[in-house]
């Protein structure tokens, strides 16, 4: 599933070719018509096909910009705003291109779902081989709660005085640290890569309970999820599975990671542990991590 490093490239890549456009028409996949009119929520979510078309075309593209995972386009119309709201799943992504064909992934070719038709010429087109991820069209972000609850971006000065709040939530102080650190409401972005490889940088066991740690590997742990972040961005994201840029480029942060998928402990040499928490993989050195 991309992570924030992904989809902030994602959002590079649209941005500078996107904004300021006006939205002229908008393409549905076959899959997404029939799964609407099968009563499923394919793709466009919380909204009928007709009313996304009507708060969408003849509308101008203000803004572009990522909330954690999620990428947000600010739409106007004259005085009538909206926001489409979209997360890539497990493998979406979006592609700015002249035509259909000239996406250079064929799998993402083949299995786009939602073209929007630009005035500048450009088509935005988002493809989803699983089709897991989504497209909302709101008025305002009170309408999807969710986005709400997201902690301040890891990046932005209010997110360590946040995420060490979240220690004295009782919901969270029993939980096993690396579960606690993918909670969206504790650190914006942070995915199971991620948090496998901040644990690592952070020499903490990724089975310790939370309420455990004391305020300076608290501290740790928070700095390590921002750093490995970063490191993320500066690569381009990790293309292990599915994920790509605008562009189709793959990132590079796969070829970068000290613990995820890794067989041995770049510090000790020793055999990298493997764990489900939280319903997720984990990977860990028993003996550097504590």
């Amino acid at each position: 599933m991309p992570e924030l490093p992904e989809v902030e490239h994602v959002k590079r890549g649209i941005q500078p070719l996107i904004e300021g456009a006006t939205i002229e028409n908008v393409t549905f996949s076959p899959s997404v018509i029939r799964g609407k009119s099968e009563g499923k929520a394919t793709i466009i979510k919380g909204i009928s096909l007709e009313a996304f078309k009507q708060y969408t075309i003849q509308f101008t593209i203000e803004k572009v910009y990522r909330k954690s995972k999620y990428i947000l386009i600010e739409l106007m119309n004259n005085t009538t705003k909206r926001v489409l709201i979209s997360h890539l799943g497990m493998a979406g992504g979006f592609f700015v291109v002249k035509n259909i064909d000239d996406i250079p992934i064929t799998n993402y070719r083949k299995h786009w779902h939602v073209i929007f038709h630009l005035s500048n010429d450009w088509l935005l087109v988002y493809s989803d081989i699983r089709r897991f991820g989504e497209i909302r069209n709101v008025q305002t972000l009170e309408e999807y709660p969710s986005i709400l609850e997201i902690a301040p971006e890891p990046f932005d000065d209010a997110a360590l005085p946040h995420f060490l709040s979240q220690f004295e939530v009782k919901k969270f102080q029993n939980m096993p640290i690396k579960r606690m650190i993918l909670e969206h409401r504790v650190i914006s972005g942070c995915g199971n890569i991620y948090a496998c490889e901040a644990l690592f940088d952070a020499s903490i066991d990724p089975h310790r309970i939370s309420k455990t740690l004391t305020l300076n590997e608290r501290i740790e742990v928070f700095n390590s999820v921002v750093k490995a972040l970063e490191k993320g961005i500066l690569y381009g994201g990790t293309s292990i599975s599915d994920y790509v840029h605008a562009d189709g480029q793959r990132g590079t942060m796969q070829n970068n990671l000290k613990v995820y998928k890794q067989k041995i402990c770049s510090i000790c040499q020793s055999p990298i542990e493997t764990a489900i928490i939280g319903g997720r993989n984990t990977h860990y050195c028993k003996n550097c991590q504590k």
